[in-house]
C-alpha cells in the first residue's frame, strides 16, 4: 500500500495551463534572442518582459512545491530544474543588456556547467529507474511461473535466462556490458553518451543553429586623408627681474622683457571623418542604427582579457568617437574565436583586437574560421603584445598558422595607417615587449593585420601607466588610425560586392 507522503499532489490546472502558455511564449522569445535577433523596439520589449516575468513564475512555483509538495521528491527537483533554466537565462541574459560581457561570459560558463550537471543527474535517475524496473520484472516473472523457467534454458543467478540476449541500453544485464560490473559498465556508457549528446545540442544551439549577429557601422560617408592640423603660436612672457647694481652678487642678467614663443598644434575637423558619399561622419554602406564597436578576441591558454573593458577598451572607444564625431557603442565586448562564424559576410566585424602576455592556443578549427573572416569576410585583426617576447612569439606564430603563404613586414610610419586620419610621426609604446616596428600582413595590399609591439593598451589605461602625455595621446591617435583603415577598407569592400550585384 502506497502512504500518502510518496502521492502525487494535486497540480493547480490554471497555474499549469498558465505556466504551459508562458514557457511557449519563452521559448518564441529565447529563438528571437539567440537567432532571429528582430530588434524592434515592441518586440525587444515583450522580450524583456516575459524573461522578467520567469522570477514570479519560478518563485510562484518553488513556493508551492515546498507547500504543498514537499514530500514529493520528484515534483520539488522537477520545479528547481525547471527554474534554475529560467533564472540562469535571465541573468544571462541581463548582463547581456547591461553590456557586462566579462561578467556574462563568467555567468553563461559556470551556469553551463551547472545545466550539464543537472542533465546528468536526470540521466543518471532514469537509467536507475528504468534499471531497477526490470530486475523487479525479472523478479516477478520468477516467481510467477518456476516451472516454466524451469523447462526453459537455465536461469542464471541474477535471474535472466542463459540463452536469452538482451540489447536495450537500459537494461543492466545487455550483453555488451558483459557479465562482469555490468551496473559500473552501464553507468560508464550512459556518463559517455549523455556527454556527447550534451555537447552536440550545445553545439547546435550556440554554433549550428543559425545563431546570428550582425555588425553595422554607422551611416555617413566622408574623404579618407589626413585631419587637418594648424600651428598657434602662443607667447609666454617671462618674469621680470630687479637687481640691484651694487650688490656683490655676481649673475647674468636675462633681458627684462625675454619672450619665448611656444608652438602648440590645434587639430582642427577640416573635413568629416568616414567614407563614401552619405551626409555625416560615417561609412557608406552604414545604417542609422549602426555604431562603431570595439570587440576583443577570447582564446584559451593566456589572458585574452588583459585590461579589458572600462578604463582601457572603452577609453580608447569613447576617444574614437571624440576624435571621428562618429557613433560609437557605449561598451567594449569581446567574442570567441567560434563566434566570429556568427556574423554573415556583409554585417561582420571590420576588425577584431587580440592581446595578452602568455601564450595563445587555437585549434585547427578556430585556425580556419580566422582565416575565413580574414580573406572571406574582409575582416583585420588589431594585435597587441601586452607585456613579454613570449607573447611575440605566439603572435607571430599564429599567424603564420592563419596565412602560411603571407609574411609579415615592417609597417613604415608614410603608410596610410600611420598618416590617416591622424599623422603619427613616431610608433608610441609603453614598452618595447616585440621590438620598436609594427609589423603587418597584407593580402592583396590591404592590411589584415596590424601588430603593435609595444603594450598599446597600457596606454589607454586610466593612469595611462605612467607614460607621458606625448605618448598616450599618440596612442590614442594610432588607435584611431587603425580602427578608422579597418572600417574604411570594409566599407570598399562593400561597395565593391553591391557594384557587381548590379
Amino acid at each position: 500500500m502506497q502512504t500518502s507522503t510518496n502521492r502525487a499532489p494535486t497540480i493547480p490546472r490554471l497555474a499549469a495551463r498558465l505556466t504551459g502558455a508562458y514557457v511557449a511564449i519563452w521559448m518564441l522569445c529565447l529563438a528571437n534572442w539567440m537567432w532571429i535577433q528582430f530588434d524592434a523596439f515592441v518586440v525587444s520589449a515583450l522580450q524583456a518582459t516575459v524573461f522578467l516575468a520567469s522570477i514570479p513564475v519560478s518563485l510562484g512555483w518553488i513556493r508551492w512545491v515546498m507547500r504543498s509538495a514537499r514530500q514529493w521528491k520528484l515534483a520539488v527537483c522537477i520545479v528547481l530544474s525547471l527554474a534554475y533554466v529560467l533564472l540562469w537565462h535571465l541573468g544571462v541574459f541581463a548582463l547581456d543588456s547591461l553590456e557586462w560581457d566579462v561578467l556574462r561570459a563568467h555567468v553563461a560558463r559556470v551556469g553551463t556547467a551547472g545545466l550539464f550537471l543537472v542533465g546528468l543527474a536526470w540521466a543518471v535517475w532514469a537509467i536507475e529507474r528504468a534499471s531497477q524496473r526490470y530486475e523487479a520484472r525479472r523478479l516477478a516473472q520468477r516467481a510467477e511461473s518456476p516451472i516454466v523457467l524451469a523447462t526453459l534454458a537455465t536461469p542464471r543467478a541474477d535471474g535472466a535466462r542463459s540463452d536469452q540476449r538482451i540489447s536495450n541500453p537500459l537494461d543492466p544485464l545487455a550483453w555488451y556490458y558483459g557479465r562482469r560490473n555490468a551496473k559500473l559498465n552501464q553507468s560508464v556508457a550512459a556518463l559517455s553518451g549523455y556527454s556527447v549528446v550534451f555537447l552536440i545540442l550545445f553545439l547546435i544551439f550556440t554554433q549550428l543553429g543559425g545563431c546570428q549577429e550582425l555588425y553595422e557601422m554607422p551611416a555617413g560617408g566622408g574623404e579618407q586623408k589626413a585631419i587637418a592640423q594648424t600651428i598657434k603660436v602662443q607667447k609666454v612672457i617671462k618674469k621680470k627681474f630687479v637687481v640691484n647694481p651694487f650688490s656683490a652678487i655676481s649673475f647674468k642678467v636675462p633681458p627684462i622683457d625675454e619672450i619665448k614663443l611656444q608652438l602648440t598644434e590645434i587639430t582642427e575637423h577640416a573635413y568629416t571623418v568616414g567614407y563614401g558619399e552619405g551626409a555625416g561622419a560615417g561609412f557608406a554602406g552604414g545604417t542609422q542604427q549602426g555604431q562603431v564597436r570595439f570587440i576583443r578576441l577570447e582564446y584559451a591558454g593566456g589572458d585574452w582579457d588583459q585590461d579589458f573593458g572600462i578604463g582601457a577598451d572603452v577609453n580608447m572607444l569613447i576617444e574614437y568617437g571624440i576624435r571621428t564625431k562618429q557613433k560609437v557603442a557605449k561598451q567594449t565586448e569581446s567574442r570567441t574565436v567560434g563566434q566570429l562564424k556568427n556574423f554573415p559576410a556583409e554585417k561582420s566585424p571590420p576588425m577584431v583586437y587580440l592581446t595578452g602576455q602568455r601564450s595563445i592556443s587555437m585549434s585547427d578549427s578556430e585556425i580556419k574560421v580566422l582565416r575565413e573572416y580574414l580573406l572571406d569576410k574582409h575582416g583585420m585583426i588589431f594585435g597587441d603584445n601586452g607585456g613579454s617576447g613570449q607573447f611575440h612569439n605566439q603572435f607571430v606564430g599564429l599567424m603564420g598558422r592563419v596565412l602560411p603563404n603571407v609574411r609579415p613586414s615592417r609597417i613604415p610610419l608614410d603608410d596610410t595607417i600611420h598618416r590617416i586620419p591622424f599623422q603619427i610621426p613616431f610608433l608610441p609604446y609603453v614598452a618595447p615587449h616585440g621590438g620598436k616596428d609594427a609589423l603587418g600582413w597584407r593580402v592583396d595590399g590591404r592590411l589584415v593585420c596590424y601588430y603593435h609591439p609595444g603594450d598599446i593598451g597600457d596606454a589607454w589605461t586610466d593612469d595611462h601607466s605612467g607614460v607621458s602625455p606625448e605618448i598616450y595621446e599618440a596612442c590614442y591617435q594610432l588607435g584611431t588610425n587603425v580602427i578608422f583603415y579597418a572600417h574604411s577598407e570594409y566599407s570598399k569592400w562593400l561597395a565593391s560586392r553591391q557594384q557587381r550585384k548590379k
